[in-house]
Order: C-alpha cells, then sequence, then structure tokens
C-alpha cells in the first residue's frame, strides 16, 4: 500500500501517532512540521518503508496516487494537500468548503473530541472529558484497527552529559500554562535531599539533544508534555501530573504514573491561567509517588 499520513504537530502528537507505523505494509509518506523531521528519520526496528516530508515541501507530492490518506491536522491550509494528490481512501479531516472543515465519519470518535468537533466547541470539550478511550484506541478504531499496546518509534541518540535519577520537564507552552504544577522547584530540593540526583531539563536547540538527555535519567517527572511522551517511547519510567487536560487520552504502557488533579474538571481544556489549577496537585501526593518511581522508600 502507499499510504500517506499528514500530522505536522504538536511534536508529541507526533510522537503518539508513530504506533500505526507498526501496522501497515508497505511505504508510508509522512507530512510533518520540518521540527519535527528528526523524530521521524532513522527509526529503529522500522518494519516498513517510511519517507518523511517536510510541510514546506508537500509541493512535491502534487500528482502522486495513495491508497489512504491519514489527515490529522484540523485546519484549512494543511487540508489544501487532498486537492493535489488522488487517493482511495482518505481518514481525518478534509476542507469541505468556505474555509469549513469537516471529517470522515470513520474519524468521528476522534475528531468529535476536537476544535472541529460538529457539536462545537462546548460539546466537544464535554464529550473529552468524559472520555476513557486513549488516543491510539480512537485512531485504530477509526481505521479498522485494534490497538494492542503498539509501542511508539523514536530515532537513536548519542548519549547526553546530562545523567541523573531524575529529570524534571517544568515547563508548559503559552498554550497551555495551566499545565504547569507550582512545585517543580520544592520537589526538586526534596529528591535531593534525599540523595537523588535530580536535573531540570534546559532548553536544547534540536529534539534529538532533548530525547538525549530525557534517555539520561532513570525516570522522569513532567506535566501532559512532549518529555512525557519521549520517555514512553524510550521504556523510562515516568510520572505525569494532569491539571486541564486529559489523563484517560494517553497510554501507560505500563511505566506512566498519572496523577490527576481533583479541580480537572474546572480547569479542563481552558487555555488561560488560574494558579489554583498548578496548586491542585499536593506536593506530599507528588513527592511519595516520584519516590516509589525511583525506587526510594
Amino acid at each position: 500500500m502507499e499510504i500517506l499520513i499528514v500530522k505536522l504537530g504538536a511534536t508529541g502528537d507526533v510522537v503518539r501517532t508513530t504506533p500505526l507505523l507498526r501496522r501497515f505494509e508497505g511505504r508510508v509518506t509522512w507530512v510533518t512540521a520540518s521540527k519535527n523531521r528528526a523524530l521521524l528519520e532513522n527509526l529503529e526496528g522500522l518494519p516498513i518503508e517510511l519517507r518523511v516530508i517536510n510541510w514546506e515541501d508537500h509541493w512535491t507530492l502534487e500528482g502522486k496516487s495513495f491508497d489512504l490518506v491519514i489527515h490529522l491536522e484540523d485546519d484549512a491550509e494543511t487540508a489544501s494537500i487532498q486537492e493535489s494528490i488522488h487517493w482511495d481512501r482518505r481518514f481525518g479531516a478534509y476542507a469541505s468548503g468556505n474555509g469549513q472543515m469537516s471529517y470522515t465519519q470513520d474519524a468521528s470518535d476522534w475528531f468529535d473530541l476536537s476544535l472541529i468537533s460538529s457539536y462545537g466547541n462546548k460539546r466537544a470539550d464535554e464529550l473529552k472529558l468524559q472520555n476513557r478511550r486513549t488516543y491510539q484506541e480512537l485512531i485504530f478504531k477509526g481505521l479498522g484497527l485494534k490497538f494492542a499496546g503498539e509501542e511508539y518509534f523514536l530515532p537513536p541518540t548519542r548519549e547526553s552529559e546530562l545523567k541523573g535519577d531524575v529529570a524534571i520537564a517544568s515547563e508548559a507552552g503559552i498554550v497551555w500554562p495551566m499545565k504547569k504544577w507550582a512545585h517543580y522547584d520544592w520537589l526538586k530540593t526534596e529528591l535531593e535531599r534525599r540523595g537523588l540526583k535530580v536535573n531540570i531539563l534546559p532548553t536544547r536547540a534540536t529534539l534529538l539533544e532533548h530525547l538525549a538527555d530525557v534517555r539520561g535519567h532513570r525516570c522522569l517527572v513532567s506535566g501532559d508534555s512532549l518529555p512525557m511522551h519521549l520517555a514512553l517511547g524510550s521504556r523510562i519510567p515516568c510520572m505525569a501530573l494532569f491539571n486541564c487536560t486529559s489523563p484517560w487520552e494517553i497510554h501507560d504502557y505500563g511505566i506512566l504514573r498519572k496523577l490527576v488533579s481533583p479541580l480537572l474538571g474546572e480547569f479542563f481544556y481552558k487555555r488561560g491561567f488560574n494558579q489554583r489549577a498548578t496548586n491542585a496537585i499536593s506536593q506530599d501526593e507528588a513527592l511519595t509517588a516520584v519516590l516509589q518511581l525511583a525506587g526510594v522508600n
């Protein structure tokens, strides 16, 4: 088969889409954001041929034919790629005219929960809060597959000079400021008091350097963020704090401990900032969970 995947970002969402590559036969072309290309090239143990194309170069696909197009973005500009190619089956979002977006019926389990939900944003967020299926379960099911714990693919990296027992990824992007728990500095101090080597992950020039830093530690603590996905894909035990996004969409692969805010319903998928959301998970609960993860009594 000739398959096209269009998934540009966010980077964590790109990573959690890679389990699909374990279920396809033939050749896959993946269009992504240029910054994410390094995470899709040189994948270890890849059973199929994979070609990665930067979005800026998507014009090179004009006139190409595909058996299956999987379109996981929800904007009209990205969906315009479908107008210049041929396909037998389309899964996911597409432009329905006048700048409006729609999605195929078989992709409704996922896109009903999205910004382009046919139910509108308010109802989509309600459905998202009620949902108990992981991202992979939703996408696999729509494609006629059954998710059976297929793991992420990630590329090899050089060994990082940043090593330790616990890596803390404390930052959150500007879109979701309430993802950032308020007590990471306190947690670092308490873990160090117990003899653990703890590093706050720095900003790196490349994603491969960032991935190498995650791999230089025994375990990771973060919010619902890219480092969590990098740890999951590297089989590194991790703990994630969920202040405002869905913990149920994340498959834990048996190594992720989820701490869920008692105020999750109040702040669910809110993109503003409220200090109460970032304080809701207690310090003691987080400390106890990390110590267990690190094997410290």
